[in-house]
């Protein structure tokens, strides 16, 4: 079966928004005088809700509400100097050039995506951007794949997923679709069990690979 659509995560693999979060939150720490333990924040990366105390080095008498305003301020200013990273743009033009269908599928809002795709010009390479608005369960749940696959009109079979995360990789697996990994610098060390395909950067990524893992 010939591929006919790509499917792509936003964070961390579009733009490298983890690594602008992860900045953001040492940066906070440094101005204290504390040190960050990186794992706290990891345990964040592609969930949502996840309980973890981002302030656990920090005294229990400092404003936690106060260092959250400013971590979010901080962290919206790195992403969005953050470049779209490399590969990106040339496996976008020559999906275009192909005639593939292109979709999102991320565990952000739309208030985040979309804001991000049309600063950069993005947005309206996508035929539909999914987000965890659009579905009941947020990755690792399928749901966000599934609805894209549906929005495309096309199987699993005929599409390729792109992930950076654990809980991504786990959901484009779970709907049934083939996926490339390509590790931010906050994700490098894990192991994703369910990659058809792991990269070090989306400039190792060709259609003509893509074609031959659609058709193994």
């Amino acid at each position: 079966m010939p591929l006919r659509g790509l499917i792509f995560d936003f964070d961390g693999l579009i733009v490298d928004t983890e690594t602008a979060t992860l900045n953001a939150w040492k940066h906070l720490h440094a101005r204290a005088g504390l040190n960050a333990d990186p794992r706290i924040l990891h345990a964040t990366v592609g969930h949502v809700n996840v309980k973890a105390d981002l302030w656990a080095a920090f005294p229990a008498t400092h404003d936690r509400a106060e260092l959250e305003t400013r971590f979010l301020a901080l962290t919206r200013q790195l992403c969005r100097e953050a470049p779209i990273l490399p590969g990106v743009l040339d496996l976008l033009d020559a999906a275009r050039a192909a005639g593939l269908r292109l979709a999102m599928a991320s565990n952000s809002s739309h208030a985040h995506v979309d804001t991000h795709l049309k600063a950069r010009g993005l947005f309206e390479r996508f035929a539909t951007v999914v987000c965890r608005d659009d579905v009941a369960r947020p990755k690792p749940a399928p749901d966000a794949y599934l609805e894209a696959l549906r929005r495309l009109d096309l199987n699993a079979a005929e599409a390729v997923a792109f992930e950076d995360s654990l809980p991504g990789h786990v959901a484009a697996s779970s709907a049934g679709l083939r996926v490339v990994v390509v590790p931010n610098p906050s994700t490098v060390g894990d192991v994703f069990a369910h990659a058809t395909l792991r990269a070090t950067a989306m400039t190792e990524v060709t259609l003509a690979r893509l074609e031959q893992l659609v058709l193994a």
